[in-house]
């Protein structure tokens, strides 16, 4: 705050000048003045001609001042509401110490966080400037949504054996996700798309409605592009300028392969050692694409898996990696740091990456299953269902024994 006090202190200068030479200069009026700023990458959401603004000042100097003490004070008022700190904190029954993890698909974190349990108790917070959200991650490995804003606080509670049922409150958005979450534990599985399309229907304007756009018409086994670009339309013509909502409809329209029972696209890459990979290298018995991330346990984890399968099956599992970290040297590093044996596309273009629309993914993890003709059998199964299925079918392939 002390920072944002004193750029408005500059700037007070610089309006008394600006104000100064217009009353040199201008016999009758000054017309509206516009200003929007932009501080330390914060968009200050206050434009100060179109509504609140727009009149034309007089050139008494009464007037002149009077602008002035009112743009510094919007500007004072638009720092105050806009930046700050987050904190997350909550207690959950028949836990007593571990560690949960934190990250934030919208980039309001750079990989991901721990957070601390002791007693049952833990607290989280970070530095925000804009609304964001995160996901926490529990030691069963299921994630929970958290609707983060600047200057709030959000308590969770619960039961770690019944998590379904944890209640978040502490603003708007996670008590409507809290309500949501209920009405869902009560609704059979294949009614789920319907009673959340409904939701967001209902709730264009809510960060909620992104997060359930992302989670159960895109990242799931059964992706419905058809139904999450008419909900995404939607939602833009209440959140035009919604960056996040922006990016999700181009990679809607991006994605255009992968479905179930189809043909793997042909396709060009380079991995992280320079190597050329295309459709050719997966003619293996059996074969499995996955997507992981270094800020994501989850896909690390089924890393791991796939590791273990690879040296289980050697050459009757082809295996093709595609990270979408932002630094592919880094990647590199992690791959031979694993022995991870099989290629690896990271070319720092994250979920531009052009393989991800090729074959229809847009989750971190996410997966595919293909045999050895090339036709997709499987799709965005969780690590532990990755790894049965994987094993299921080179049993029925009888390929059953440890490569040595």
């Amino acid at each position: 705050m002390a920072i944002c006090q004193s750029y408005a202190q500059n700037l007070t200068v610089i309006i008394v000048r600006i104000v100064r030479i217009c009353k040199k200069y201008t016999k009758r009026t000054v017309p509206f003045v516009y200003f929007c700023v932009k501080f330390g990458g914060l968009k200050i959401k206050h434009y100060l001609c179109s509504h609140i603004f727009m009149m034309k000042m007089k050139t008494n100097g009464f007037s002149l001042r009077y602008a002035v003490v009112l743009l510094v004070g919007l500007l004072l008022a638009s720092c105050g509401g806009e930046s700050g700190k987050f904190k997350l904190q909550g207690r959950l029954r028949n836990i007593n110490q571990g560690e949960f993890w934190v990250y934030s698909p919208d980039g309001a974190l750079m990989g991901f966080d721990t957070i601390a349990v002791r007693n049952g108790r833990f607290s989280y917070e970070m530095e925000l400037r804009e609304p964001a959200t995160l996901v926490v991650v529990f030691p069963n490995y299921s994630e929970q949504p958290v609707f983060a804003e600047p200057g709030e606080k959000v308590n969770i509670k619960g039961d770690a054996t019944h998590l379904k049922e944890m209640v978040i409150e502490g603003t708007d958005d996670n008590e409507l996700m809290t309500e949501l979450r209920m009405d869902l534990n009560q609704t059979s599985p294949p009614d789920l798309p319907k009673v959340v399309g409904q939701f967001i229907s209902e709730h264009l304007a809510s960060p909620v409605s992104v997060y359930l756009l992302n989670r159960y018409f895109i990242l799931n086994s059964t992706p419905d592009f058809k139904e999450a670009n008419r909900l995404a339309k939607l939602m833009l013509k209440e959140q035009p300028e919604n960056g996040q909502l922006i990016m999700l409809q181009k990679r809607l329209k991006d994605l255009q392969g992968g479905a179930l029972k189809s043909q793997l696209p042909k396709f060009t890459a380079t991995d992280v050692k320079g190597r050329k990979v295309t459709e050719k290298d997966l003619k293996a018995k059996l074969n499995v694409v996955t997507v992981w991330a270094s800020w994501s346990y989850n896909s690390t984890d089924m890393q791991r898996k796939m590791n273990a399968l690879k040296k289980k099956y050697g050459d009757k599992l082809g295996v093709l990696s595609i990270c979408v970290d932002g630094r592919p040297e880094s990647c590199k590093q992690r791959v031979e740091q694993d022995s991870v044996k099989w290629p690896t596309v990271c070319d720092g273009r994250m979920w531009n990456t052009p393989l991800l629309s090729k074959f229809g993914l847009a989750d971190v993890p996410a997966n595919l299953i293909i045999d050895e003709k090339g036709v997709i059998l499987h799709r965005n199964l969780q690590p532990v269902k990755l790894e049965e299925q994987v094993n299921q079918l080179m049993l029925k392939y009888k390929i059953n024994k440890l490569v040595e």
